[in-house]
């Protein structure tokens, strides 16, 4: 019988895991998820590092003999999360291989959530951790706030692979969209080749549904609740379709250069009351990515049901999120509110995980 999870994959769209450790690489686990799920990459925050780090022994060794070098516990941090993303990234090698190569087969690295709003200093880690893991199928994970888009194109314009985290509204996607251009014509005007830089814009879902729907409730709309997140995604796939399109983009396209794919994340049902296949059923579709948690692929792989559906309903998706402001619902003030709160909800695993390795490290 047809692998479920692996047939997304025939109809244009790729399932990246959101989710690292050492015992999933060491144990084969990863490799069963690339061999058997089709499984093409792998995505991290500092909320997967801080469960990872903190809910087992495997790194204490690493720990131990990195403290003592490390000047900071931040440096250690990294220090660790590096060895794991090497780790990956070798075992996708063949995947990013594949042809056309680099397609797939990369591993995301955030860059430290105290600089989501420090162009300068993202610009600058993104840099220093793009060298020191040292692969070509790593990606840089970048937020997009309205600093983070000047941090975005001076990486691209530096050749380096980038993700960019945390989008939930349509303006701020297509000003990501328009940084990846900018930084893709600032490499090539520098004399340099285009065709080798991949990038991925991620987008938020269940996030938006969780903000949106108890004021959808409180108005009597039923009908639309669960159905603001999937409509946004249909609406940046419209915004993608115009963005890589047109003269513009053909000059770069000539020389080689990827689209800058749209990611789906935060796509686990939050809501009980869904289908837990919910937001990956409703978003599959050519040139995406989604990026899913180990348990979603589990429940995929149970009873997903894997079709083309990206572009379906388009006009009801435009109607749903036509309907709001008339609702009293300011969406694009719910979004920005969304991406202030998603810094918030990374600095406090990230302050966690940094308490946690220095107790450690005293321990070791």
């Amino acid at each position: 019988m047809a692998n479920n999870v692996k047939q997304i994959h025939g109809f244009g769209q790729s399932i990246w895991l959101d989710f690292i450790d050492r015992e999933i690489i060491s144990s084969g686990k990863l490799q069963k998820l690339i061999d058997e799920d089709g499984v093409r990459g792998v995505t991290s925050n500092p909320a997967i590092f801080e469960k990872a780090i903190t809910s087992s022994s495997d790194y204490n060794e690493d720990i131990k003999t990195l403290g003592a070098e490390a000047k900071t516990t931040e440096e250690l941090f990294f220090g660790l999360a590096i060895k794991d993303i090497q780790a990956a990234c070798d075992l996708f090698l063949p995947v990013y291989n594949e042809e056309p190569k680099g397609g797939d087969g990369y591993v995301s690295l955030e860059v430290s959530p105290f600089l989501a709003l420090d162009a300068e200093g993202t610009a600058k880690q993104a840099e220093e951790l793009w060298h020191k893991v040292d692969r070509k199928n790593v990606m840089i994970k970048i937020p997009g706030t309205k600093p983070g888009l000047k941090a975005i194109q001076e990486s691209i314009a530096k050749g380096i692979n980038i993700n960019v985290t945390l989008l939930f509204g349509l303006e701020r996607y297509e000003e990501v969209a328009l940084a990846y251009i900018a930084g893709l014509e600032e490499h090539l005007a520098a004399g340099h080749k285009i065709a080798h830089i991949s990038s991925v814009a991620s987008f938020f879902l269940s996030r938006i549904d969780v903000a949106v729907d108890p004021l959808l409730e409180e108005k009597g709309e039923k009908a639309l609740v669960g159905e603001v997140a999937i409509a946004s995604a249909k609406k940046a796939y419209e915004i993608y379709k115009k963005v890589f399109s047109g003269e513009r983009w053909e000059k770069l396209a000539a020389e080689g250069a990827q689209t800058q794919r749209l990611l789906w994340a935060s796509t686990g049902s939050k809501n009980p009351a869904f289908k837990d296949t919910k937001y990956v059923e409703a978003l599959i579709g050519p040139e995406t990515v989604d990026t899913v948690p180990l348990e979603t692929v589990d429940a995929f792989r149970d009873h997903g049901i894997a079709a083309n559906t990206l572009e379906l309903g388009l006009d009801e998706a435009t109607a749903t999120l036509a309907k709001l402001p008339g609702l009293g619902i300011d969406l694009d003030a719910i979004t920005q509110k969304l991406e202030d709160e998603g810094i918030e909800k990374f600095n406090k695993p990230f302050e966690k995980l940094l308490k946690a390795i220095e107790e450690q490290k005293a321990k070791v």
